[in-house]
């Protein structure tokens, strides 16, 4: 079990030391490098002080790390996959660490964050990827099946976060090649996400995505490049760049909930304290208007699922934060018409009247131009959808929720 571990931020391909987390029982505690002080990067602003004080976090939620750590590990697919491929090779889960996760992790995680010594794991893919057999053995996975190629799938996605399976890629838009990712990719690609269905998920459940990225972006949100990705079979896929990544450079990733240190599994924040934080690391008062757009879509389009792990922020190399574009934007519903996210202070069925009390709470002016405009491209569902081939009954079902 690892007691010990080297943090180091890397956004050019010249890891910078950041300081080391330390085990003691059931305690972790980390101390900034003296070094890294010098300068005026700030990795967590509201939970993480800059000192070469030794800290330990505040709350229980992230296995006893500060949120900022928290987010470099896997959970939901990843999670599952690692521990799968741990439990495969005889290892006792219940011995194995936070950071031990996190040496797995090692450099390919998300974000700039990496961690050191890295404790890799077999190398046992090739480069070529088959989209089919990756969704067929995620199948299987998530059915609490076997499946012959869990090494793979673990090389393949054992970082990323989010319930649904998925995969990071690098990717070639001129050639539509298809290889597995690594931290310098050769000329030409990109790296890229891709998401495979979970056993509960609709067969046209990419498309649907799809279509909501496109009126995403009609309704004036900022997104990553996506596209669908089809299998051999003809089933597709749905694919996002990432926006940690600026071709083989880094950003610096850290959640709403890490942020925040706020359990996402609960319903426990307000798109309130998204805009709160949002103004304070990127000081413009237009931080407040992103957050209010991003709410009103999340509340007209009926996408349910809008947790604080589902909102991020990036940092540069010169310390500069913005909200990170937006992500798993699509229809979901939940029990009682819940969203995970309150409202100014109303999570069961937000509407008009709750966007314009977040407005007013934070004296955003004109909020209605903000809300109209995204009422009106939620309005034009249709379109995104048959442009997404998004099957007639998903189309129309769909619509009759968001424009009854």
């Amino acid at each position: 079990m690892r007691n010990r571990l080297a943090v180091k931020v890397d956004f050019s391909g010249t890891a910078i030391d950041v300081g080391e987390l330390v085990r003691n029982e059931r305690n972790v505690y980390f101390r900034y490098d003296e070094d890294f002080l010098q300068g005026n990067l700030n990795l967590s602003p509201f939970y993480l002080k800059r000192t070469t004080e030794i800290q330990r976090p505040n709350t229980p939620v992230f296995d006893g790390l500060f949120g900022v750590f928290a987010d470099s590990l896997p959970d939901g697919w990843g999670r599952l996959l690692l521990d799968r491929a741990l439990t495969a090779k005889g290892v006792n889960l219940g011995e194995i660490s936070p950071l031990d996760r996190l040496a797995m992790v090692g450099t390919a995680g998300m974000g700039a964050l990496t961690f050191h010594p890295v404790k890799t794991m077999e190398e046992a893919i090739d480069s070529s990827i088959d989209l089919d057999v990756v969704a067929r053995e995620s199948r299987s996975v998530l059915a609490g099946g076997a499946s012959d190629l869990l090494d793979e799938l673990v090389q393949l996605g054992g970082s990323s976060g989010g319930a649904r399976p998925k995969i990071v890629v690098g990717y070639d838009p001129a050639t539509d090649r298809m290889i597995k990712s690594m931290e310098t990719l050769p000329s030409g690609f990109e790296h890229w996400l891709i998401k495979f269905p979970a056993g509960i998920d609709p067969k046209d459940v990419a498309k649907t995505e799809m279509a909501y990225y496109k009126m995403a972006l009609a309704a004036g949100l900022k997104m990553t490049t996506c596209r669908l990705f089809k299998g051999k079979s003809g089933q597709a896929f749905f694919g996002t760049k990432r926006f940690d990544r600026n071709g083989d450079d880094r950003l610096h990733l850290h959640s709403a909930a890490g942020l925040l240190h706020y359990n996402f599994r609960l319903t426990n924040i307000d798109y309130g304290h998204v805009m709160d934080a949002a103004f304070r690391l990127e000081k413009d008062v237009r931080a407040y208007e992103k957050v209010l757009r991003l709410a009103a879509f999340n509340v007209f389009a009926h996408n349910r699922d809008d947790h604080s792990k589902n909102i991020s922020f990036l940092m540069d190399e010169t310390g500069n934060w913005q909200l990170a574009p937006a992500y798993d934007l699509t229809f979901s519903q939940s029990s009682h018409g819940y969203h995970s996210m309150t409202v100014a202070g109303g999570s069961k069925r937000p509407g008009r009247e709750q966007l314009l009390n977040l407005a007013k709470n934070f004296s955003i002016k004109k909020p209605e131009k903000i809300i109209d405009e995204v009422r009106e491209a939620v309005g034009n569902w249709s379109e995104f959808a048959k442009a997404a081939a998004v099957p007639p009954g998903s189309l129309k079902s769909i619509n009759s929720i968001l424009n009854p």
